[in-house]
């Protein structure tokens, strides 16, 4: 039974941080870029269900839908703002000015809300269920499904759309798809819009598991997942899920253990690790560079 529950846990965590990779992974694959700010509108998202149940007074439904959209219009917004007006200057710019948005939506917070932690009501009263004599937690089991459901849509909205090709033509060569018609700045917003859904779904998962909302919540959240994304191949949907899977089983097996103070550095070992033996990931593929 321990150990079906530790699979669970592990499960879990690993499904959270495939939600947050997924968003790393969508990004990067369009543009090449490492959204550093992606953690953080996970921290906006938590304290969005905050204000709603705490503040407010509301519904847990309309907490999770507004959390949802919350996340999605910032991500679009931080694209028109912070990041479109950089498209053609050198990748090193767009960087510093992920990481500088990051710090501003974390201090922005900061002074809004306070540095101490706000506590996010339940949103639901069901905590757990019984399967033939076994008890299970119905947060780890709704997150995993959530997960699971979110990469197949993914996939098929990658996969099967208009929209996602011109995704993928705009991933594959982004003057050439201005040259077929496809409107680039369009599908790069709508890939943010995307990314930052997940995101949303990922703070209400997270809130739901720990219930709890900080400035700087999304700081360790975003770079274990930037971690995933790494793991399984930044790019690759698939690889996403299982780096996260990974990096959540990683983490729950070393506190299992009883050495929980080295969770973070088990997680950086790994990727070290991973770097070292296949640089592109588990799924990852070799890029090629024209001169």
């Amino acid at each position: 039974m321990t150990f079906l529950t530790q699979v669970l846990n592990g499960l879990q965590l690993g499904s959270i941080y495939a939600l947050v990779a997924l968003g790393y992974t969508m990004v990067y694959g369009i543009i090449l870029l490492l959204n550093f700010a992606h953690g953080d509108i996970i921290m906006v998202g938590a304290y969005i269900s905050w204000i709603v149940m705490s503040k407010l007074g509301m519904s847990p439904v309309l907490a999770v839908i507004l959390s949802v959209l919350g996340c999605t219009a910032l991500g679009v917004l931080i694209d028109k703002v912070a990041y479109a007006p950089l498209r053609e200057a050198p990748r090193l710019s767009i960087l510093i000015t992920a990481i500088g948005v990051s710090y501003f939506l974390e201090n922005g917070s900061q002074l809004v809300f306070g540095a101490d932690a706000k506590v996010v009501p339940d949103y639901t009263s069901l905590s757990t269920f019984q399967v033939g004599g076994m008890t299970f937690s119905f947060t780890a089991i709704l997150t995993i499904a959530v997960t699971a459901i979110s990469t197949i849509v993914l996939n098929l909205l990658v996969q099967k759309t208009k929209l996602g090709k011109a995704m993928r033509a705009v991933s594959e060569d982004m003057g050439a798809a201005r040259l077929m018609g496809i409107n680039v700045n369009t599908t790069i917003s709508f890939t943010f819009a995307v990314g930052s859904a997940l995101a949303g779904i990922g703070a209400v998962l997270y809130s739901m598991a720990y219930h709890q909302a900080t400035p700087t919540m999304g700081i360790m959240l975003g770079t274990k997942a930037f971690v995933a994304a790494v793991l399984g191949g930044i790019g690759s949907i698939p690889g996403a899920v299982i780096g996260g899977l990974v990096v959540g089983f990683a983490e729950v097996a070393v506190s299992a253990i009883g050495l929980s103070v080295w969770q973070d550095a088990v997680v950086f070992l790994l990727l070290i690790i991973v770097l070292i033996v296949k640089p592109t990931g588990i799924l990852g593929r070799p890029m090629t560079e024209k001169v």
